[in-house]
């Protein structure tokens, strides 16, 4: 072999080698379970016998089918991600516009709207649980201060998927205003200047020249957010357990219902691949509307 071609054929392993591993990684901890969990969601798996169950076909799928509570959980799971999308985000991006403009005091304004972010999950969600409190919990104290009585804030069907989400808004908004304030600080200057010196207001140079260098962070944070609320698990199990009613069961809380406490581990793997395909239609929804915004800035 000449010189030259020994040269590209080492290259060409060196790249594969880089390649390897983390094919392994995802093969092994993404690609297997995934695959495994589809097959587990065509058969009649019982949690004390995992690895030998009865294939079924479609069957499982025919039981989500005609139970309401697997409607109502989707239905709640598209409630709290949009409710989570629209409220976070547009926290998020007030926030990062808040602090975009140097202030004094903005270092500490920045690391008090960072709190949510960094607190784990279960350690907000019981300072949370402490404040909802039915009878302790500042948020009833405050209410009867101002004569509005107590509120069954987490034990309330109409209170508590309001209750969870506003925890959510709490911990995501943060990271939505760091990914804004990050392309907000990409922004260059002297448009902006020459927005104030056209004799735009402040509404104004935001639309014609801020909005659109930021929209795609927006779009990209509305994105995980949505994703992420569908995913969630640890905060609303934490803090209501997917009650009162089933109104704030989510698939996740319901894959764990059906799986732990009801032991079908294929009825439960047939959720999973409902909130699978949930996801991935949102994530399709998100590129196919990427693609006509690249497609028209290409014009």
């Amino acid at each position: 072999m000449t010189g030259p071609k020994l040269k590209k054929s080492i290259t060409r392993l060196t790249a594969y080698g880089f390649i390897l591993p983390p094919m392994i990684y995802l093969v092994v901890f993404m690609f297997w379970p995934l695959a495994r969990q589809m097959y587990m969601s065509l058969t009649k798996t019982r949690i004390i016998n995992p690895n030998h169950g009865r294939f079924i076909g479609l069957g499982n799928y025919e039981r989500l089918l005609g139970d309401p509570s697997f409607f109502q959980s989707i239905r709640v799971t598209l409630i709290y991600a949009a409710l989570a999308v629209i409220f976070g985000v547009s926290l998020g991006v007030i926030s990062a516009l808040a602090i975009d403009r140097p202030f004094r005091g903005r270092a500490i304004a920045r690391g008090i709207l960072l709190f949510g972010w960094a607190v784990p999950n279960v350690a907000a969600s019981l300072i949370w649980l402490w404040m909802y409190n039915d009878r302790s919990g500042i948020f009833n104290r405050i209410t009867e201060t101002l004569g509005l009585g107590r509120f069954a804030w987490l034990t309330s069907t109409d209170l508590a998927l309001a209750s969870v989400l506003a925890v959510t808004v709490w911990q995501v908004a943060p990271f939505v205003m760091l990914v804004v304030l990050a392309a907000l600080q990409s922004v260059p200057g002297e448009v902006r200047e020459a927005a104030a010196i056209d004799g735009a207001d402040g509404l104004s140079s935001f639309r014609m020249v801020s909005l659109p260098h930021i929209r795609p962070a927006i779009q990209l944070a509305a994105l995980l957010v949505c994703v992420w609320s569908i995913r969630r698990f640890d905060i609303i199990y934490l803090l209501t357990g997917g009650g009162p009613v089933g109104s704030t069961s989510t698939l996740v809380v319901k894959i764990k219902q059906v799986a732990f406490e009801n032991q079908q581990l294929g009825l439960a793997s047939a959720y999973g691949a409902v909130g699978l395909v949930l996801a991935l239609a949102i994530a399709g929804i998100h590129y196919f509307f990427e693609q006509r915004r690249m497609k028209w800035m290409s014009r």
